[in-house]
């Protein structure tokens, strides 16, 4: 899944002794060669399915010897990946050929100096026919720093044995989910609401179906202007007050809401489609039901806009062999190499013409059938839906500080159920005022 993670604060604050310190204890990786071919090291996690090490064979096979990339795992943990990239770029790792990053690191790490601008030509080249709002997420003052690689965004899933016709606006999903608990139905709504990075992807996307932003264009100013930000704290409020939501909402991530679904005691969910393959195998009678409808808005008649997730493709500022580099990456993000990770991995490809192609429109998973057999149903029947979500989808503050943004986004809101709408306007605009001053949140 290439949805949003957990996030661990402040590592740009780590001091250079710090840092020295930490990397002595990681494992060496070199930089060397193997049989004279030079070595592009990738750091990157490996995916369930095996398309990313797929994925450097594959290429390493079509460089007809020029190079050879070795991928370097990365932990599980999206913060445990920034951990451990930051700690050795700090330290000018030269062993950091490329890195697989997080859509929200782009800023950060570019501005700190630690990826390489692509090129004009090589630019176009990785960018042709990707979503428009996806490269953004790969650039830092309209520079390119990354290739995009996969891309994602949250659907509203629902039962079509209870709900005829999906709601378009969060107030009409949540009042069918409590006429639902009135007939003693399934009723819950499935959110992310742990204080963790789930919770700054809800916010941000209700924020923006509000027609606000949380920062000003350049990344600079806090934006939140007051009437959006406050429908979007009134949603949340409302939403975790509800007799619709889930007992555990406070420390609900991405997968405790596929879990929560999979009971069959919730109507609603917005989520990642990494929970269709998994009600097909756990629950398939429920699966039989599942259906999938743009992400909620806040306003009726203004369009929604869920937020963007994914993994980009960076050459790290002190690799000796970036040009290498440069090749490997518009390598490993090709067309093939997308179809590979959505084929193997679920991993959604960024190539807006890729959702037309039969190996993703046509492809299968394994499954389980009602008597328990095994059986194949589509990988991405919801594959459409999602293209036309990503045509319109949002990203996360830009800006070199967004760790501390997000910090303050996620203290200021959690717990949910005690929003104020009035009151944390002026609350959140002060917490992200500080983040971006570099004012401690500690």
């Amino acid at each position: 899944m290439t949805d949003v993670r957990r996030r661990r604060p402040h590592a740009r604050r780590v001091v250079g002794a710090t840092v020295a310190a930490g990397l002595l204890a990681l494992p060496a990786c070199g930089g060397g060669s193997s049989g004279g071919v030079p070595t592009i090291n990738w750091y990157a996690k490996e995916e369930a399915g095996g398309s990313m090490s797929d994925a450097a064979k594959a290429c390493t096979a079509s460089a007809h010897g020029r190079y050879r990339i070795k991928q370097v795992p990365l932990p599980t943990t999206t913060d445990e990946q920034r951990e451990q990239l930051v700690r050795r770029l700090a330290a000018k790792d030269s062993s950091i050929d490329l890195l697989n990053m997080d859509v929200i690191w782009t800023a950060e790490f570019a501005n700190a100096g630690w990826i390489t601008r692509w090129p004009t030509a090589r630019a176009e080249q990785v960018t042709k026919g990707k979503f428009p709002n996806v490269v953004d997420s790969a650039r830092f003052k309209n520079q390119l720093y990354a290739a995009p690689l996969n891309g994602n965004t949250q659907l509203l899933w629902y039962r079509s044995d209870l709900v005829t016709t999906p709601p378009k606006t969060w107030d009409e999903m949540i009042s069918q989910a409590e006429q639902l608990a009135r007939e003693g139905k399934p009723h819950r709504i499935q959110v992310q609401g742990q204080r963790f990075e789930g919770l700054v992807v809800w916010f941000t996307s209700l924020l923006a179906s509000a027609g606000g932003t949380v920062l000003s264009p350049d990344g600079t100013k806090v934006a939140l202007p007051a009437g959006p930000t406050r429908r979007a704290l009134a949603v949340m409020r409302r939403m975790s007050r509800s007799v619709a939501a889930d007992p555990g909402l406070s420390t609900s991530q991405e997968d405790q809401g596929r879990q929560g679904w999979e009971t069959g005691e919730s109507a609603f969910m917005v989520n990642y489609g990494f929970v269709w393959p998994s009600a097909s195998k756990n629950n398939p009678e429920l699966a039989k039901k599942m259906r999938w409808a743009p992400y909620p808005t806040v306003d009726p008649g203004r369009p929604s806009k869920a937020t963007i997730g994914g993994f980009n493709i960076g050459v790290g500022a002190y690799s000796k062999k970036r040009e290498l580099a440069f090749d490997a990456a518009t390598c490993l993000s090709s067309k093939e190499n997308q179809l590979g990770f959505a084929a193997k991995s679920g991993l959604l490809p960024v190539t807006t013409s890729l959702y037309d192609d039969p190996k993703v429109t046509e492809a299968t998973s394994d499954a389980v059938d009602a008597a328990g057999k095994p059986t194949q149903v589509k990988s991405f029947p919801y594959a459409k839906a999602i293209r036309e979500a990503l045509a319109t989808a949002v990203l996360r503050p830009k800006t070199p500080y967004y760790n501390d943004v997000s910090l303050a986004i996620t203290r200021t809101l959690h717990p949910t159920r005690d929003i104020n709408p009035d009151k944390d306007v002026k609350r959140l605009r002060d917490a992200i005022t500080k983040a971006l001053k570099g004012e401690g949140l500690l």
